[in-house]
């Protein structure tokens, strides 16, 4: 079992910069994939990124690429998104999700996830 706790959302101008911190319990973290989704009002989750055990491969949705960076921290049990750049559209609940093996963009294939955290970019 896996229970991931979100947290750094806020408000923030567009331009500006956030850190999502999730961090895990239990003491198998280092064996799971994890990944960000996000949801906004009216929309479907989507994929965000993602990042494997070791945090060797990432992975990330087009629509975030060079400006979101996901990394993790084993030892501390922690895995990050630092989101520059932000815009308007990015507005959303982020979630941070945990699987075992390897690393995908489907939300279906993670088993466990956290409460959310909101993120509100203003223009």
């Amino acid at each position: 079992q896996v229970q991931l706790v979100e947290s750094g959302g806020g408000l923030v101008q567009a331009g500006g910069s956030l850190r999502l911190s999730c961090a895990a319990s239990g003491r198998t973290f280092s064996s799971y994939a994890m990944g960000w989704f996000r949801q906004a009002p009216g929309k479907e989750r989507e994929f965000v990124a993602a990042i494997n055990w070791t945090g060797g491969n990432t992975y990330y949705a087009d629509v975030v690429k060079g400006r979101f960076t996901i990394s993790r921290d084993n030892a501390k049990n922690t895995v990050y998104l630092q989101m520059n750049s932000l815009k308007p559209e990015d507005t959303a609940v982020y979630y941070c999700a945990a699987k075992r093996g390897i690393v995908v963009a489907q939300s279906g294939a993670y088993n466990y996830w956290g409460q959310g955290t909101q993120v509100t970019v203003s223009s």
